[in-house]
């Protein structure tokens, strides 16, 4: 048997991880300016969180959700504190398509309605419902049901009134889109979207999937206005690695008996990998630390002439230029050892570090940018 060929490979393969770095089998160091599709909050191989994980193993690494697991009131608690959301429930699943599928189906069960409106360009994950609300019509089969979906500009309220009727369940949207290219939702319509919703019956949910759990500069992306979403999806940077999702759940919200399920969700070893992330964050300041050197990275980055345009908060970055990054991208990792990332939107080059990285790595990644965009231009000129 053979690996199922269905991504695109670089020609590097990371054995171990050290902060911001990871280290190729040939023992070559790259700077990690992408955290494996923003997965990594804490840094690669944190002592705490490696002692956490090898104590949960070493005790009980799974038993499943029918007894009394204490590892997730534990991280249920923890993660109140540190995201200031003490009074909502949390429901762990896997992944952040699961957190999705869960909440949208939270949303049904609850208000006994059909209809989802979601935002162009978004994206939610390839399961059954998680990828009929993400705009992109390659991950579509005609086992989808499309007919459910109401799909909106970002940032147009009335586009959303528009199609806003008593059969929708909920109304979905990122705190920050992501893989579309780093695109915000503005706080008024945040708020606004909050009113409506509430008002027509609807559920509003907050898909931070990757722009979550400090990555923003805020805990949550949606922490920069006043709304309290109905249900926050959450997943990447929860476990650094490990694989883990969630769906934080407002208090009105009874749990719908018999609805949702999970095998491996919640289970012991991923509830130790969450404690430990919100541990460091807490400890190490690293959502100050992200919006602090969010905010250096894009005061370097504006001094670069030939960028378009920078998008985003905290360490969740859209660097847009006139041509495509592809071949950008390719020389950083080849000349650089920068790892770093893409976007539907082709022009833009995605930013998604460790939360706790520093102004070294900051600078290195700016002078190699530079050097690249010279390489670029002096072959231009060249020609």
């Amino acid at each position: 048997m053979k690996r199922f060929d269905v991504y695109p490979l670089f020609e590097v393969e990371p054995v171990k991880g050290e902060g911001a770095y990871v280290i190729d089998r040939n023992g070559d160091r790259y700077m990690d300016f992408y955290g494996g599709h923003g997965v990594i909050s804490i840094g690669h191989g944190h002592p705490h969180y490696i002692e956490m994980i090898t104590r949960q193993l070493n005790e009980l690494p799974f038993y499943s959700n029918s007894v009394i697991n204490a590892p997730q009131d534990q991280l249920a608690t923890r993660l109140g504190e540190v995201s200031g959301l003490n009074d909502y429930q949390l429901y762990l699943v896997n992944s952040g398509a699961e957190a999705n599928e869960a909440a949208l189906k939270i949303a049904a069960g609850t208000t006994g309605r059909r209809k989802i409106i979601s935002l162009e360009r978004g994206f939610h994950g390839r399961t059954a419902l998680a990828v009929v609300a993400t705009d992109n019509v390659n991950y579509y089969t005609k086992m989808n049901d499309l007919s459910i979906i109401e799909r909106v500009p970002l940032n147009d309220i009335e586009a959303v009134k528009a199609v806003l009727d008593q059969d929708v369940a909920a109304v979905l949207v990122e705190g920050i889109q992501g893989i579309a290219g780093i695109y915000e939702a503005d706080t008024s319509y945040l708020e606004q979207l909050s009113i409506i919703t509430r008002d027509n019956g609807s559920l509003l949910i907050l898909d931070e999937v990757q722009s979550g759990y400090g990555r923003s500069g805020k805990f949550f992306a949606h922490q920069y206005s006043s709304i309290q979403p109905d249900l926050i999806c959450m997943a990447k940077g929860m476990g650094n690695g490990f694989p883990i999702g969630g769906v934080a759940v407002a208090p009105h919200i009874e749990p719908p008996n018999g609805l949702l399920g999970t095998t491996f969700g919640g289970n012991h070893i991923g509830c130790a990998a969450g404690i430990a992330v919100l541990d460091v964050i807490e400890k190490e300041g690293l959502v100050n630390n992200a919006a602090e050197m969010g905010l250096a990275l894009k005061e370097e980055l504006s001094k670069i002439e030939e960028i378009k345009e920078i998008r985003g908060k905290g360490l969740m970055i859209g660097i847009e230029f006139d041509f495509p990054v592809k071949d950008m991208r390719n020389q950083l990792l080849k000349e650089h050892k920068i790892f770093t990332g893409n976007a539907f939107q082709v022009n833009t080059l995605r930013l998604l570090p460790p939360l706790s990285i520093g102004q070294e790595e900051i600078n290195y990644f700016i002078n190699s940018l530079k050097s690249v965009l010279a390489s670029k231009n002096e072959a231009v000129y060249i020609s």
